[in-house]
């Protein structure tokens, strides 16, 4: 009869063999695995455009920052010097100037930095950085439009709901909302909900739409993102601007049919029209790279579009800084009348020309010229208005301090220094009268 002792220890040995097999190659794969993250991530981070390219992507961001920074950084002046009489409009335009003046300062210079090295700088952590910063200021900018056109929409149609809710207290306490919610909405990707990574080109970050065939949180916060804070807005920021314009029209014809001209009714035109031009000029630049955000959603593949057509969209959606600041000082005169104030205080040459007289004799006197209004002076006389003096005594005294005048001022600025010695010697002793215009 056989043993089976060595039987069993044969088949441990074939089951330690098989064992070892599998970790070895269960070693492999993961070796395999995580070179193959680190090449795409590394790859990710690389652009995908010729060197060429780059630099004009460069530039072209470069020239965004400067024209944003000097619009922007005025509007932020002016809106510092008027800061106790800005109402709600101007205020939220303010805050409208803050968000794309922060992200043009705090987060552009890494997308141009990384355009000159042809390829993303500083990992995963700038990219987060970067990401969650634009994310957080295109929300406050969608936000802040969108309350513009609300608030318009409530002062020229709901003029009563405007002067009882809408203060300038409460105007601020919106403004701190809108910050709020865009800092909570943006940063839970932070927390599991979402991500942010490169973008297909490389050079610039944002959050990862793909994610949405991913997890079941990130398909949730993309959702919410192109629902309730894309869709919403812009149907409000339509809808509101439509009315608008279509009140104001109404507004004009009637007044226009009665042959009324009201100098309100072109103030209130003038501003519509300025915030019917931010708020279209917003959506237009920002329509394109929604669109092709939402692209992400419908396509699983990794490649379904040139770089090109994702770095168009992502350029002209930073536009939308820059030509703001050029809407407001057009069409709001406040905003103009506070910029010369600010100009001239800065260069003094701007006020305009000051004249000067100059005589270069031994004995300077001075020329005093005196503007002085006469008005008619009336005394009650029995319940009747009767003038001071008799009508032709009046019009014989205007006629003489009218030529009396006009010699004063033609001695005055076209007596030349050797002139200037007889008027002394006419008048001596005597004090020089200030000139009565």
């Amino acid at each position: 009869m056989v043993s089976s002792a060595p039987i069993k220890v044969i088949l441990r040995a074939l089951t330690f063999v098989s064992l070892s097999r599998r970790r070895l190659r269960d070693r492999i794969q993961l070796q395999l695995m995580n070179r193959s993250e680190e090449n795409r991530s590394s790859s990710a981070f690389t652009s995908t455009l010729s060197p060429a390219a780059d630099s004009c992507v460069g530039v072209a961001i470069l020239s965004v920052v400067l024209l944003s920074v000097l619009g922007n950084g005025l509007v932020l002046l002016v809106g510092y010097r008027r800061r106790n009489k800005l109402v709600g409009s101007e205020l939220l335009c303010v805050n409208l100037a803050l968000a794309d003046f922060l992200v043009c300062i705090c987060f552009y210079p890494f997308s141009i930095i990384s355009s000159f090295s042809h390829s993303w700088l500083g990992g995963n952590i700038t990219c987060v950085y970067y990401g969650l910063g634009c994310f957080f200021c295109g929300l406050c900018g969608m936000f802040t439009v969108a309350a513009i056109s609300v608030t318009r929409y409530m002062k020229i149609c709901n003029s009563l709901v405007y002067d009882v809710w809408l203060e300038e207290s409460n105007i601020r306490l919106m403004c701190f909302a809108i910050w709020l919610v865009a800092v909570v909405w943006s940063c839970l990707p932070l927390f599991g909900w979402g991500e942010y990574v490169p973008e297909p080109y490389g050079l610039s970050c944002t959050v990862a739409w793909r994610g949405y065939h991913s997890s079941t949180k990130d398909a949730f916060y993309i959702i919410c993102t192109f629902a309730v804070f894309a869709l919403i807005p812009v149907v409000l920021i339509v809808v509101s601007q439509c009315l608008i314009l279509a009140k104001l029209n109404r507004y004009s014809y009637s007044l226009s049919a009665r042959g009324i001209r009201n100098n309100m009714q072109y103030i209130e035109k003038r501003l519509s029209m300025m915030f019917f031009c931010v708020s279209l000029g917003f959506v237009i630049a920002w329509a394109p790279y929604t669109i092709v955000s939402f692209l992400f959603i419908s396509h699983e593949e990794q490649v379904y579009m040139a770089s090109e057509g994702y770095l168009f969209p992502a350029l002209f959606a930073k536009s939308s800084h820059i030509y703001n600041p050029f809407i407001y000082f057009y069409f709001n005169r406040m905003f103009q009348k506070e910029l010369r104030h600010m100009l001239r205080s800065i260069w003094p040459k701007l006020g305009g020309n000051r004249v000067t007289v100059h005589v270069p004799i031994e004995h300077h006197f001075p020329i005093h010229i005196q503007l002085q209004e006469r008005r008619c002076v009336r005394k009650k006389r029995g319940g009747v208005s009767q003038d001071r003096t008799h009508s032709k005594s009046k019009s014989k005294e205007q006629e003489k301090c009218i030529t009396n005048n006009q010699k004063l001022v033609q001695t005055c600025w076209e007596s030349t220094a050797k002139e200037a010695p007889k008027i002394l010697e006419k008048n001596p002793g005597k004090d020089i009268k200030p000139v009565s215009l």
